[in-house]
C-alpha cells in the first residue's frame, strides 16, 4: 500500500507533480529521476537462459498426409472444405485441395482421413502449469478488487499455496523430489487433452542454486533452444522489476516478448483510480515516457480503462486475456472490446486450475459467452480462435513458424470431430471428447487410436470422457526423469500425495538430519519446482515500478514476503486431485454454476457448450 501522504512541500522537494490522466479522478503522479545503472542482465535473469543443447523439438517427425476440412488461420483466413495437409520431418510441406496433385515425394503416401476439421494447435500465453493439479476454488468466498487481496484469505494457504508448497518441497527417502515428475506429466497431459500445443513453462530450481525450465512435450514459450522460435520471458529479476531504467533496458533487449502480469484486478465503471490501474500507470516512468514497447504483453490487464489500452496500442504492446479467472475472483474482466478497438493484439490464457478453465478450449467457451452476452457480440468466433492461434504466435514473434497452417511452418495442429457449420464456432463449441488428434512438430501426441497409429505413435492407452484415446509421450530430447512416468502412474502418485497432505507436511516440518561429508565431496544435484510467489526465486512475474514515491512499489508483494503463519500440518486437509478434463469431472460445471462472482450469462450457459 502507498505510504502516508507527505506534506506538499516534501512532495515538491522529492519530485515533480504531474497529472497525466484524461479522466477526472485519475491519480496524480510524482516523477523521480530514473536510475542510470541499467543492470538488465542480472544473474537471476541470466540463470533462466541455460545453454542450448539443441532444439527441444527437433525436426524429425514422419511423412504424413492428413485429409479433412482445413482452417488455415493464414492472413486471408482461408478455409478449405476438402484439403490435405502434407507433413514431413515436423514441417508442413503444403496445404492443398484434395483433388490437387500431391507435392513431390508424397506420391507413395496415402492421405489419412482425419474425420474432422484441422486447425493450428492452440497457443496458450498464460498458465501456471505447476498448480494445475489443484481443484477449483469453490466457491470463491467474496468478490476481490485486486491481486493483493485474495492471497490473504485463509482459504488460499489451505487450498492453494500450502498444498503446492508440500508438493514442491517433498523429498523421498533418497532425497529426491518424488512428486516432480508425476506433476509434470499430469499437467502436460491436461494441456494436450484440451488441444494445447504451446503453453508457458514449468520452472525448476536446484540445490546448487541453478534455475531452468523443464523440457517437455508441450512447447514452452520460455524455452525452445530453437533460433526460429525466440524465447519469451515470463519472469524478470526482482531488482529490474523495481527500477525504471533497468526495466526499460531489459525490455529493450528482449527479442521475443515479456509476458508479465499487469493490472490484476478491476477499475469499476465510473472510477478512474484503483490499485489495479495504478500498476499500469506506474509504467509511465517520466512525463511522456512509458516502459512499454512491442515486446511487452500484459497478462490480465483487467484494471485498464479505454484510454490506457490506447497507450498500450500506441507503443505496440499486447495483452493476454483470462476471462474465467478474472470473473471468478473479481466479478469482471478486461475491457477487451476497448482493447480491440484501440488496436491491441490479444492472446488467451486459462491461468490455472484454482480459478480458471481446465484448458484453453474451455477458456474459448467462456470468452465466447462473455463476448456474445456482455459485449453484444463485439468479438466474433473467428476473432477468438485467432487469439489462440495466429495472434498468439504474432505476440511471441513466432508468426513465421507457427500460428497458421501454411507451407514451411511447424506441424503443430489440432483435429476436431466433424466438418459442418461455421468452422470457428465449431472449435469453440467442441467438447474435449471431440478432439481426434493433437500433433506437435509432426509428432502425434494425443488422439483417437486410428489417427495415432497412422502417425506412427501408439503410446499409452487412456480414456477421456468414456472414449478410448492414445497418449504418446516418448521424447528423446525431454527431461529424462519424466520419461518413464506414465499418466496412470502420475495420477496414482498425485492422488496418494493429495490424500496425505497433512502427513507429508509434518514430515517436511521435522528437523532434517545433516550428514557430514568431506568438504570437497561432490553433492548430487536435486531439482524441485520453483514456485513463484511461494518461495523467493530472485525473479518476479510483474513489474513493480514506483508510483507515488521511490519506495511506493506498484503491484503486490509476493506470498514469500508475508508474515509468518501456523505450520502447514495444522491447517492442511486431504484434497482431491483435479480431473484433467470437464468430461471426467462431474462437479466442475456445477461448481461454476454456484460461483457468485461470475455473471449469470456465463455461469448459466457454460454447460450448454460441453
Amino acid at each position: 500500500m502507498s505510504p502516508a501522504r507527505q506534506p506538499e512541500e516534501a512532495r515538491a522537494a522529492a519530485g515533480q507533480d504531474q497529472d497525466d490522466g484524461t479522466l477526472a479522478g485519475t491519480p496524480r503522479r510524482r516523477w523521480f529521476p530514473l536510475a542510470s545503472h541499467g543492470h538488465a542482465d542480472t544473474a537471476a535473469a541470466t540463470a533462466l537462459r541455460a545453454p542450448a543443447t539443441g532444439p527441444i523439438d527437433p525436426l524429425d517427425g514422419p511423412r504424413l498426409a492428413l485429409a479433412g476440412r482445413v482452417v488455415t488461420m493464414d492472413a486471408a483466413f482461408r478455409v478449405i472444405d476438402r484439403a490435405v495437409v502434407y507433413v514431413d520431418r515436423g514441417t508442413i510441406v503444403d496445404v492443398r485441395e484434395r483433388a490437387a496433385p500431391c507435392p513431390p515425394g508424397f506420391e507413395a503416401v496415402r492421405p489419412v482421413a482425419s474425420g474432422g476439421t484441422i486447425y493450428p494447435g492452440l497457443i496458450e500465453l498464460h498458465n501456471h502449469l505447476s498448480y494445475n493439479a489443484l481443484p477449483l476454488w469453490s466457491p470463491v468466498p467474496r468478490r476481490f478488487e485486486h491481486r493483493g487481496q485474495w492471497p490473504d484469505h485463509p482459504d488460499y494457504r489451505k487450498l492453494i499455496s500450502g498444498p503446492m508448497t508440500v508438493v514442491g518441497r517433498y523429498r523421498d527417502a533418497a532425497g529426491q523430489a518424488a512428486l516432480l515428475a508425476p506433476l509434470v506429466r499430469y499437467v502436460e497431459c491436461r494441456c494436450l487433452f484440451g488441444g494445447v500445443t504451446t503453453s508457458q513453462g514449468i520452472m525448476l530450481s536446484s540445490n546448487a542454486g541453478i534455475q531452468r525450465y523443464y523440457r517437455g512435450i508441450v512447447r514452452n514459450v520460455e524455452r525452445t533452444d530453437d533460433p526460429l522460435l525466440s524465447e519469451a520471458q515470463g519472469r524478470i529479476a526482482d531488482v529490474d522489476a523495481k527500477d525504471a531504467r533497468s526495466f526499460l533496458s531489459r525490455l529493450a533487449k528482449e527479442d521475443s516478448c515479456f509476458l508479465l502480469h499487469l493490472s490484476e484486478g478491476v477499475t469499476p465503471d465510473g472510477r478512474a483510480d484503483s490499485i489495479a490501474r495504478r500498476h499500469f500507470l506506474a509504467l509511465q516512468v517520466a512525463p511522456g515516457e512509458w516502459a512499454l514497447n512491442d515486446r511487452f504483453a500484459g497478462i490480465h490487464a483487467a484494471g485498464l480503462l479505454p484510454e490506457d489500452y490506447e497507450v498500450l496500442a500506441r507503443h505496440g504492446g499486447a495483452m493476454v486475456w483470462s476471462p474465467l479467472s478474472n470473473l471468478l475472483l473479481y466479478g469482471a474482466t478486461a475491457r477487451v472490446d476497448a482493447a480491440r478497438a484501440a488496436g491491441v493484439r490479444i492472446g488467451l490464457g486459462s491461468d490455472w486450475s484454482p480459478s480458471g478453465s481446465k484448458n484453453l478450449l474451455g477458456e474459448l467457451k467462456v470468452a465466447w459467452l462473455y463476448a456474445q452476452h456482455l459485449l453484444a457480440g463485439a468479438l466474433s468466433a473467428r476473432d477468438l480462435v485467432a487469439m489462440a492461434t495466429c495472434d498468439a504466435a504474432a505476440i511471441l514473434k513466432w508468426q513465421q513458424a507457427l500460428g497458421s497452417l501454411e507451407a514451411g511452418k511447424r506441424a503443430d495442429l489440432l483435429v476436431v470431430d466433424g466438418a459442418a457449420g461455421d468452422p470457428y464456432e465449431a472449435l469453440i463449441k467442441a467438447r474435449e471428447t471431440d478432439i481426434r488428434l493433437v500433433m506437435i512438430n509432426g509428432i502425434g501426441r494425443y488422439g483417437v487410436p486410428g489417427l495415432m497409429g497412422a502417425a506412427g505413435a501408439a503410446g499409452e492407452a487412456v480414456v477421456v470422457g468414456g472414449r478410448r484415446r492414445r497418449l504418446f509421450v516418448e521424447h528423446k530430447t525431454g527431461d529424462p526423469d519424466v520419461a518413464n512416468v506414465s499418466l496412470a502412474q502420475a495420477r496414482a502418485a498425485l492422488r496418494t500425495a493429495f490424500r496425505n497432505l497433512p502427513k507429508l507436511a509434518r514430515e517436511l516440518e521435522k528437523p532434517r538430519r545433516v550428514v557430514h561429508a568431506m568438504l570437497d565431496a561432490p553433492q548430487p544435484v536435486v531439482w524441485s519446482l520453483a514456485l513463484d510467489e511461494i518461495q523467493d526465486t530472485g525473479v518476479v512475474l510483474r513489474p513493480r515500478l514506483p508510483f507515488d514515491g521511490p519506495a511506493d512499489y506498484s503491484g503486490v508483494e509476493t506470498v514469500a514476503a508475508r508474515a509468518p503463519a501456523p505450520p502447514l500440518s495444522a491447517i492442511l486437509e486431504p484434497i482431491a486431485l483435479d480431473p484433467l478434463t470437464v468430461a471426467d469431472d462431474a462437479q466442475f460445471l456445477q461448481r461454476i454454476a454456484a460461483q457468485p462472482n461470475v455473471p449469470p450469462a456465463v455461469r448459466d450457459n457454460l454447460a450448454s457448450l460441453y
